[in-house]
């Protein structure tokens, strides 16, 4: 529906029935997907490529250029998949040279606030809730849940199925289907609330929780635990996962809990 408030770029590609409510701004080179909302007051910027079934709320700005010193001008791209809310006032930069665009996934909800940087790669199904910020080059995993008000530094890797409390400061990368909380943040368990709800068995979630008992509980430094790991439990797409997930850190995972700050501990 073409509003007359609205200013849309003859170049921008548009399905018939995406709904442009009054004093939005779509620019060239933007390509907005079936059946979405486009609220009041926002503003989409060149390189926009937003999904089907959409609603993006007032005050939201999608695919401004990157907050980056190196970035050059180079034609760069913001993705939103399919059926991802977006709220009020979220900002979602586009990418640079080194990604060439900013992924949010399919079926995500971004609340109100919410600053995704640069090069940010964000699976299908997440949940960022209000004011979570979001430094260059992070990746989330599906399915992970952040709470309000977290920040998170630059090049982090969150894995799938985590969730995080609100409040948090993240320096280090979460691995997949854990849950984390406290200052520093550490280990608090598996998110086996999440994992029930999203079908995994008993039998899976306690496979899982051995797994991070030796991980973090063990006493073992994480390669003597990957190592035991790999040792005492048998092969499965989760223990790969996580396996895979603590060997390729970049910026190495977070630890587990102790009342002094030096061991492990739930």
């Amino acid at each position: 529906m073409n509003q007359p408030l609205a200013y849309i770029h003859p170049e921008a590609i548009i399905a018939q029935n995406v709904v442009v409510e009054p004093f939005t701004t779509i620019d060239k080179d933007v390509e907005i997907g079936e059946g979405t909302w486009i609220g009041p007051n926002v503003t989409i910027m060149a390189g926009a490529r937003i999904g089907k079934n959409c609603k993006v709320f007032p005050g939201a700005v999608i695919s401004a250029m990157p907050q980056d010193l190196k970035f050059a001008g180079e034609k760069t791209t913001a993705h939103i998949g399919d059926n991802t809310v977006i709220r009020e006032c979220v900002t979602i930069n586009r990418g640079t040279i080194d990604k060439l665009k900013t992924v949010v996934g399919a079926n995500c909800l971004i609340m109100a606030y919410v600053h995704v940087a640069h090069d940010c790669v964000i699976g299908n199904n997440c949940i960022l809730a209000n004011t979570v910020q979001v430094a260059g080059h992070v990746e989330i995993g599906d399915y992970a849940i952040i709470g309000g008000s977290s920040s998170i530094h630059q090049f982090v890797h969150i894995g799938a199925h985590a969730m995080i409390s609100g409040g948090s400061l993240i320096r280090k990368d979460v691995p997949p289907f854990v849950k984390a909380g406290r200052e520093p943040l550490s280990y608090a368990g598996i998110n086996s609330i999440g994992l029930r709800r999203r079908g995994f068995s008993d039998q899976k979630i306690a496979e899982i929780q051995q797994l991070y008992r030796l991980l973090f509980l063990s006493g073992l430094n994480n390669n003597a635990a990957l190592d035991q790991i790999e040792l005492e439990l048998a092969p499965s797409p989760e223990r790969d996962e996580v396996v895979n997930f603590i060997r390729n850190s970049g910026r190495g995972v977070i630890k587990g809990y102790s009342r002094n700050g030096n061991g492990s501990g739930e």
